[in-house]
């Protein structure tokens, strides 16, 4: 057994060729020898969203707190709040984070296939993020 206290895994700022805005990222648990997941708390601060990105094994999202937005390709901005749970599918184009005046936390859930976890693209632009594509 083993257990990792709160607080103890520190933290670091979100780099910014995967973020906008402010976005601080909690390492919760990471792959072992015989399993693939690792799992982050990721804060961001009102405005403040994800890259465009993929997962290969998808992506699970355990909303902890705020108010926050998430979108897949093609699809409409939607809302999600505590205890929402947000499920995209293997390598399926999305973005998240909070909302433009909210902060929002999730716990992101992914697995890792063949060596990679998520493959980073383009920016959210400010006209996409606001909905006015």
């Amino acid at each position: 057994m083993e257990i990792k206290k709160n607080g103890t895994q520190g933290y670091f700022k979100g780099p910014e060729d995967w973020f906008t805005g402010t976005v601080r990222v909690e390492p919760l648990f990471g792959k072992k020898e015989v399993t693939k997941g690792a799992g982050s708390l990721v804060t961001f601060e009102p405005g403040a969203r994800t890259a465009w990105h993929t997962h290969p094994a998808g992506q699970t999202l355990i909303v902890q707190s705020g108010l926050g937005w998430v979108q897949r390709e093609g699809g409409p901005i939607e809302e999600i709040r505590p205890g929402d749970v947000v499920y995209f599918e293997p390598n399926e184009k999305h973005w998240h984070g909070a909302s433009s005046n909210a902060p929002m936390s999730h716990i992101a859930i992914q697995e890792e296939v063949n060596g990679e976890v998520v493959t980073w693209m383009e920016h959210v632009s400010d006209d996409d993020y606001s909905g006015k594509q």
